[in-house]
């Protein structure tokens, strides 16, 4: 079984009597990458500025890994955009930033760099990277301890198609090859389906729904709705249809995934007796999930978040 990397129990946040975060329960578990997904101003980042420490809870409670050591050692973020020296070169700015950490073994520089494919910038300035460079340079920073869990706040905004797709492959990496464990946010539920496993659809500081990316692309995928008793239904599905593609939802719907005619269906059901309330296709894209589950446009993303 995996372990708990993180779990917050009713975890609230308030600024004034505004409520920012409303009773927040989430659990990631180890090897995630937990896709925290919600329109800007919904609460993604107090929740992570909270975890970080950068802000108080107002009530309830986290904790970090179940063995619950050197928390702080364990974990990097990138939640603002880290202060780098324009006139730096990349290595500069992390020798400078393993200062402060007091990291002495400047060869974490080399790997750090190495992960996000930025070895080979030289004394390029800083200032004269793109933006995809820059944040990757920002989890350079997030990873030069070798954390075990790495949070990220929308690491992806405002990049092109090529920053976005840099961005996606470290993350991979991180994931696949240094076992870490990554919380990372955006308002493009597209982009994090490209990388996560796991989501939290998070509107107006709750949190919506948690769900898997198995259980996402059923949710999402075109389908047959039938809504009938299952047991009689799914007998029929085997014997008659000859299928197997095919889920209980709960004991009065199923959902056949593969390709059937819904009048088909209908007629082998009518013929042996089963009372159908309805059937019909069903489907949706991401984006319409998106806004399903967050009840609203994201034409109205240009608020600021809390």
């Amino acid at each position: 079984m995996k372990k708990t990397v993180l779990k917050t129990n009713h975890l609230s946040k308030k600024y004034g009597n505004t409520m920012v975060l409303d009773d927040i329960n989430i659990t990631i578990k180890q090897g995630d990458i937990y896709g925290l997904i919600g329109k800007n101003g919904a609460g993604k980042t107090t929740l992570m500025r909270t975890l970080t420490t950068l802000a108080e809870t107002t009530s309830g409670t986290f904790q970090f890994f179940e063995e619950n050591k050197q928390v702080k050692r364990r974990i990097g973020c990138l939640i603002e955009s880290p202060a780098f020296y324009q006139n730096l070169s990349a290595y500069d700015n992390l020798k400078y930033y393993a200062y402060q950490k007091g990291i002495v073994n400047f060869k974490q520089i080399d790997e750090a760099l190495s992960i996000v494919k930025l070895e080979n910038t030289g004394k390029k300035k800083f200032k004269n990277f793109s933006l995809g460079m820059k944040q990757r340079l920002g989890i350079a920073l997030a990873i030069l301890d070798h954390p075990d869990f790495l949070i990220l706040d929308e690491p992806i905004n405002g990049l092109d198609p090529i920053g976005i797709s840099e961005i996606r492959d470290t993350l991979q990496r991180l994931n696949e090859e240094q076992n870490m464990t990554i919380l990372i946010s955006s308002h493009i539920l597209s982009e994090l389906y490209a990388v996560a496993n796991k989501f939290c659809f998070i509107d107006h500081g709750k949190v919506m729904k948690e769900i898997s990316k198995e259980d996402l692309d059923t949710e999402c995928k075109k389908c047959i709705v039938i809504r009938a008793e299952a047991k009689k239904v799914t007998v029929l599905l085997e014997e008659i249809v000859k299928t197997k593609q095919y889920k209980v939802i709960h004991e009065n719907e199923v959902r056949i995934y593969d390709h059937q005619d819904p009048k088909t269906i209908n007629k082998i059901l009518w013929e042996n007796d089963v009372e159908v309330e309805a059937i019909y296709e069903s489907g949706i894209s991401l984006e319409d999930y998106f806004k399903m589950m967050i009840k609203g446009d994201e034409n109205n993303d240009e608020s600021n978040e809390s």
